[in-house]
């Protein structure tokens, strides 16, 4: 019976369904959004550089000194490469010196990597600067070209960007592919870096870009490296730079010096040692239970297993901050959305006033007519909620695979903080699910004051109306 009700006035019940579903398709995209930002965040600054989990000497967490270090074991990387839910385990060492070009000197972070196997972590060769625009790059290149008024001001707003592939920076000026290409020469000629990434024996360095900056060097310049070595050994030398690295993190894009991990036992003195093994996961949800398992197949003196939580709590704390945020703002939206559900739902019952004071007179007991208009609404709930959730997939789907990139003056704030100029959405999960319940829990909720008119309506006043 309730079934038929909702069809006999489509129009009414369309309504109210468009009502949940528009609520059901907003509250889901926006919560994937949120997520989205969240993963992509961990996803620049956890996988691209520390790893989700990493193994050190027991003492180097609390004291990160390379007395605390550990010895170089290959056998160990590769058990920890084969192990279950592990991606790709890398060794590293990281040492603090001072870095100097004779006009600058600044304290910096250097990171001794494994050139090949360190491109399926980090990957510093896709951070590698291959094209820099300056401002008289740009002066001549406004020149050489024809280019819009809108592009040479988008130029002139990146006048300072480094960028891995030319693409980019086509699509930070407003250009598609077709109506770059007649430009791509000009801008291959004047914008192209002849940098170079690390070699197995190389004995050069990759600087981050910021650092370059300050250091004013650039490739085939050379930078001077001063510090401390293992148990206190004096640590010098000279390094070419073989290419500037644009690191996702602006606190390591100020001071990281990448090397080969061989230069850097050379100039550290530390010989078949290494500072810590940095894992990426193949499935960042089992973090925890890796963790426990590696912690119990390890010998516990000799080696800890960290996570990144613990690593870097700071991030933790402002993704958790954030998210607060995110889920208030959802919220806010959720209280737009009950209220209007409730109106929806006010207006139906008084549209039916008549119908039910007829019912009611013909003896039909009131609990009863109640609990058919729950139904009603709850058959009406449920149908724009899967409607909602199936209609939200694609779209979801779509910006997870091909997520928004953003260009102009957007695109440079973001850059200018340290992100990526994009917005994914996350993959559907168990959000998915919850959110849509808590929308058919408010379609419920939201039919608590029109059942309590029902109950109190007086059935000559209905039938009149």
């Amino acid at each position: 019976m309730a079934w038929r009700n909702i069809w006999r006035n489509r129009r009414r019940s369309l309504i109210t369904i468009a009502s949940i579903f528009f609520a059901v398709f907003f509250a889901l995209f926006m919560r994937s959004m949120q997520l989205g930002s969240y993963g992509h965040m961990i996803k620049q600054t956890i996988e691209k550089y520390s790893g989700y989990l990493q193994i050190q000497n027991p003492e180097y967490f609390d004291e990160p000194s390379l007395d605390n270090s550990m010895e170089y074991s290959a056998a160990l990387i590769e058990k920890l490469n084969n192990t279950e839910g592990v991606k790709i385990a890398v060794p590293r060492i990281e040492s603090f010196a001072l870095a100097s070009t004779g006009h600058q000197s600044k304290g910096i972070m250097v990171s001794g990597i494994d050139p090949e196997k360190e491109k399926l972590a980090s990957n510093p060769e896709f951070m590698l600067v291959n094209y820099r625009l300056s401002p008289e790059i740009v002066k001549t290149i406004i020149a050489e070209t024809d280019l819009a008024e809108k592009q040479q001001d988008f130029l002139k707003l990146f006048e300072n960007s480094v960028y891995h592939n030319i693409d980019r920076l086509a699509l930070d000026i407003a250009l598609k592919p077709e109506q770059f290409e007649p430009y791509k020469e000009i801008f291959e000629k004047h914008t192209k870096v002849d940098a170079s990434y690390l070699t197995e024996k190389d004995d050069g360095v990759l600087v981050s870009n910021r650092l370059s900056k300050f250091l004013r060097v650039d490739v085939g310049d050379t930078i001077i490296l001063i510090g401390s070595g293992y148990q206190g050994a004096s640590a010098a030398g000279l390094f070419p730079v073989r290419g500037i690295v644009k690191v996702p993190s602006p606190d390591l894009d100020n001071k990281l010096v990448f090397m080969t991990l061989g230069k850097a036992q050379e100039f550290l003195d530390m010989a078949d040692r290494i500072t810590a093994i940095a894992m990426n996961l193949q499935n960042t949800k089992e973090m925890f239970e890796i963790q426990e398992r590696l912690s119990q197949s390890l010998n516990a003196d000799a080696y800890v297993v960290k996570n990144w939580e613990e690593m870097n709590p700071v991030l933790k704390q402002q993704i958790e901050g954030d998210d607060k945020s995110g889920q208030m703002f959802v919220g806010i939206l959720y209280f737009i959305i009950f209220f209007g559900i409730i109106g929806t739902v006010m207006m139906m019952i008084a549209e039916r006033k008549r119908e039910f004071g007829v019912l009611v007179a013909i003896g039909m007991r009131k609990r009863k007519l109640a609990l058919v208009v729950l139904i009603e609404m709850f058959f009406m709930g449920l149908v724009g909620t899967v409607s909602g959730m199936i209609a939200v997939i694609p779209l979801i789907i779509t910006l997870y695979i091909n997520p928004i990139t953003m260009t102009g003056e957007i695109a440079k704030m973001y850059e200018d903080m340290g992100f990526e100029a994009v917005m994914p959405t996350a993959p559907i999960d168990h959000y998915f699910t919850w959110q849509g319940l808590i929308v058919l829990l408010m379609v419920i909720l939201a039919c608590y004051i029109p059942l309590k008119r029902i109950r109190k309506m007086k059935v000559m006043n209905a039938l009149r109306a």
